[in-house]
């Protein structure tokens, strides 16, 4: 057999170790990106009651903007509770007026007042005829049974006139004491806070989109009913969506949280840029969702960024690369 050159031999050798020199240095350098994928944060938007639905004025995959209707469960229930609060307030408060206002009409606090000026004018009468009386009676003109009549008569019209003013302090006092105010008060506050919260209730059987986005899901339709606490459709928001790479752990320390990465996709032009919201903990293997066949088995940790939004939001799942800085 003829003989291999050892030149030739040498050369092979040469050409095996710049060939496994180049694999071990050039080849990861090549592949030194971060592999993840677009990720978002879902919205699930539902009502507080239980009801059937009334409207849906979404559909799947539809585009909404802030404040847009998203469904309304039947109202009737709740509009007659809010009208029930409605009447609650209204009566707590005439209850209190009521108790604020004097126990009698002007009219007839006049009466009692013309009473204790005719009481005064008989007082005035009376005092000067006993005191004449009691003139006489002191000269022996008058017996002791006629001073005692005229005393009598001074004593009982000045008790007339007391009662008169008497009544009229009495007319002028409200209906109520201090602590039945205080009580009707405490009323219109617990009727008024039971019409805030059943209004409150009124809108939140009739949601509105939060924030710019896509209907992600529906999951009643009108004419169905709908338990309370259980998603009606899903939204998500534009400015919700972020991706989520995965970076290895000897190169975990470069990352700093608010910092901006570049990333490329596919059907992305240009590169694009995000802004890192998120770094996990606590390490993780790669999971099976990167297919790579260099970076599954080792160690790394999971990175979030945030993206601007945009009037073309890219789509969940679309894989990316983050080139490292």
């Amino acid at each position: 057999m003829k003989q291999v050159p050892k030149p030739l031999i040498a050369l092979g050798l040469l050409l095996l170790a710049f060939a496994a020199w180049w694999w071990v240095w050039r080849a990861p350098a090549a592949e030194d990106r971060w592999l993840g994928y677009v990720e978002g944060e879902t919205l699930y938007v539902a009502a507080p009651v239980s009801g059937r639905l009334a409207e849906r004025p979404v559909d799947r995959g539809a585009s909404v903007a802030a404040g847009a209707a998203l469904f309304s469960l039947d109202p009737e229930s709740v509009d007659a509770a809010v009208s029930q609060a409605q009447a609650q307030v209204a009566a707590n408060s005439a209850q209190v007026e009521d108790l604020g206002e004097a126990s009698r009409r002007e009219a007839e606090i006049d009466v009692f007042r013309a009473n204790a000026a005719q009481a005064q004018a008989a007082l005035v009468k009376a005092t000067n005829d006993f005191n004449r009386m009691a003139a006489l009676a002191a000269r022996g003109f008058a017996s002791k049974s006629q001073l005692d009549t005229a005393r009598a008569a001074r004593d009982g019209v000045a008790a007339q006139l007391a009662s008169a003013q008497a009544q009229i302090r009495s007319s002028q006092l409200t209906a109520g004491r201090g602590a039945q105010i205080r009580a009707a008060q405490a009323g219109v506050a617990g009727a008024e806070a039971v019409l805030r919260g059943q209004r409150k209730l009124r809108s939140e059987i009739a949601p509105v989109a939060p924030a710019k986005g896509v209907i992600e899901q529906t999951f009643y339709n009108p004419g169905e009913w709908v338990p309370a606490n259980s998603p009606v459709v899903s939204v998500l928001p534009d400015d919700k969506r972020k991706l989520r790479f995965f970076v290895p752990e000897e190169r975990i320390g470069s990352v700093k949280m608010g910092s901006a990465i570049r990333f490329t996709c596919d059907g992305c032009a240009d590169p694009r840029t995000a802004t890192i919201s998120f770094i996990a903990p606590r390490s993780e293997y790669t999971p099976p969702v990167i297919y790579s066949e260099r970076a599954r088995a080792k160690l790394v940790f999971m990175v979030e960024a945030k993206l601007a939004p945009s009037d073309k939001p890219l789509p969940l799942g679309l894989p990316v690369e983050v080139v490292p800085q």
